[in-house]
């Protein structure tokens, strides 16, 4: 696992100054917010896999952010119709969303030392899921344990979120990201089934990411952490 590290590392370097052009969506946080939102996303499949840059106004976790770190939730609709997933009351944004991804700077409470880390969830909401939380805990990543699936480089952060279990497809796909206290961003990208699933995003290009444990590892009970 150490060899493969800096071989990763490099191609995310490589990516993270070719991908400009690629941008899914920009968000500008409104004044006062005190925990770090995502102000700019690059999201696409990849194999099995969605990939995603997320870029953060500051540091998602550590010394920095204190104890108001990033809580942020990514919805994305596998395939971008409301017919299937989160079914929320009126004419809602993240009506159809088949995941969750929550990204959340946490303290690690099983230890002395209180580490810091990045923890990001992934609940699947299927047709009966009326809230995020009533969605499926289907896999928790580690920023120190998953690093072929959650890599982080200052204020950005790079995720692998597997899709390869039952999720419905289509040509097209969608993601909402839906700051506290302001309307909903959503923007399309290519989905699972539109042929052009290989090598657009290309964020783990010479990573592992064709031999990283399918979605991340299972969690059952939840870990004894805390958002900071």
């Amino acid at each position: 696992m150490r060899r493969m590290l800096p071989t990763l590392a490099l191609a995310l370097f490589s990516m993270s100054a070719g991908a400009k052009d690629r941008v899914t969506f920009r968000y500008t946080p409104l004044p006062g917010d005190e925990r770090p939102v995502i102000t700019e996303a690059v999201v696409g499949p990849q194999g099995n896999d969605f990939a995603l840059r997320l870029t953060f106004n500051k540091p998602p976790f550590g010394a920095e952010c204190g104890t108001r770190c990033a809580n942020s939730t990514l919805l994305l609709d596998t395939d971008a119709t409301t017919s299937s997933g989160l079914k929320l009351e009126g004419k809602q944004a993240e009506n159809g969303a088949d995941l969750a991804i929550i990204i959340q700077g946490a303290r690690d409470l099983s230890g002395a030392s209180g580490d810091s880390y990045l923890r990001v969830k992934v609940r699947h909401l299927s047709n009966e899921a009326r809230t995020v939380d009533e969605g499926e805990l289907i896999a928790e990543l580690d920023h120190r344990k998953d690093p072929d699936r959650i890599h982080v480089e200052g204020n950005t952060v790079f995720l692998l979120i597997d899709a390869s279990g039952d999720l419905p497809s289509g040509r097209k796909a969608r993601i909402v990201y839906h700051p506290p206290g302001d309307k909903a961003v959503q923007a399309s990208l290519a989905g699972m089934a539109g042929g052009s699933s290989q090598g657009k995003v290309m964020i783990f290009r010479r990573g592992s990411w064709g031999q990283a444990p399918q979605g991340g590892t299972r969690v059952s009970p939840e870990p004894h952490t805390e958002p900071r």
